[in-house]
């Protein structure tokens, strides 16, 4: 198993210290570099600045957003970072959310699995250098009627295959991810459930393709606190803001992938509350109400041993790539937490 780094968003209030953690990320051996872009930062333009500052460490987008980009557009993108990263580019992929989507973007969050699959289609298609047209229900190159004519990508890729890898949280989506794709980026994961929320999905779409999991890149992002084990309920108060975000605020009542989860993993009730209270406003109160239990099931969280213990069991649930989200106030504490992560990964022997 892999280990990966993922920096989150910029303008986070840490942008001067992220260069150094994915420099020290590629010195202690992780594997890839992950940017995120909601509605402020892009990553596109991060993980340029990232990879002209490292040369060995893969950089990815977790994600770059689809309503944001036409395909043809992020085929550019893509092919452009390859060439000059050396081949070091992985582009993840993702629909975003309905209130972005449609608030930022002005794009309809309809459809989002056919949409998904055409995106990928033409994206394939762009990279890969044939002249490109394609007809579809959502996009259609070139245009009938007018000037539009096939062209070429004139940009050559470092590599004839860039992969590609789709953030995917429903059991439909999973499904999809695994029959199109090369990799899953999964978020709030738990190793105890991840058979049952992730893998057999993403099996199911892989076998549809004639394939198997042999290959493909399951690529959790889990946050990570280093500390004593007699800690872990202080060590896990640390994320419970950012857990009441996304189960309780990351979305509507009608539609928030994340709740949803929650619920698949045995949380129903409390979902609810933590949704409940995070809408009205009680956001103190929705982090109160996120279970200790889900959020230790959720992060790493203790010394490096417990860590190793929960890297292993992470493994044996079939992640392939496990991408940390060091917590710290400091630079020193995120690059002590690095450290920690590629000593577990050693301890448990799956380095």
């Amino acid at each position: 198993m892999q280990l990966g780094i993922n920096l989150g968003y910029w303008g986070a209030g840490m942008d001067g210290d992220n260069l150094a953690v994915a420099q020290e990320a590629e010195r202690l051996g992780y594997a890839v570099c992950w940017a995120a872009e909601a509605y402020g930062s892009d990553a596109a333009t991060v993980l340029s600045w990232v990879a002209a500052k490292t040369e060995r460490i893969d950089v990815g987008s977790a994600i770059f957003q689809i309503p944001a980009r036409q395909p043809a557009m992020t085929a550019m993108t893509a092919a452009t970072l390859d060439s000059l990263s050396g081949g070091r580019f992985r582009l993840g992929l993702g629909v975003s959310g309905p209130q972005v989507s449609e608030g930022w973007y002005g794009v309809k969050f309809d459809k989002p699995l056919s949409r998904t699959r055409e995106y990928v289609e033409i994206v394939r298609r762009a990279m890969s250098r044939e002249r490109l047209t394609f007809e579809g229900e959502h996009w259609t190159l070139p245009l009938p009627g007018g000037p539009g004519k096939p062209i070429r990508l004139t940009v050559h890729p470092e590599r004839e295959h860039i992969p590609v890898y789709i953030a995917a949280i429903g059991p439909k989506n999973l499904e999809q991810t695994g029959e199109i794709a090369d990799g899953a980026l999964l978020i709030f994961p738990s190793a105890e459930h991840l058979e049952e929320t992730a893998v057999k999905y993403l099996r199911a779409g892989r076998e549809k393709a004639g394939k198997t999991l042999d290959g493909f890149d399951v690529c959790p992002t889990l946050p990570l606190a280093v500390g004593d084990d007699k800690d872990v309920a202080k060590l896990a108060d640390t994320f419970r803001p950012y857990t009441a975000l996304y189960v309780g605020g990351m979305g509507s009542a009608k539609q928030n992938f994340y709740n949803q989860l929650a619920r698949r993993m045995g949380y129903e009730r409390e979902a609810a509350e933590i949704q409940d209270k995070y809408l009205s406003g009680d956001k103190n109160g929705a982090a109160v109400a996120v279970p200790q239990e889900l959020i230790d099931q959720t992060t790493l969280l203790g010394s490096v041993d417990r860590i190793a213990d929960r890297m292993k069991a992470y493994a044996a649930a079939g992640v392939t790539t496990l991408s940390l989200a060091p917590a710290g106030f400091t630079l020193d504490e995120r690059l002590a937490s690095l450290r920690a992560g590629a000593e577990a990964v050693e301890r448990a022997g799956l380095a």
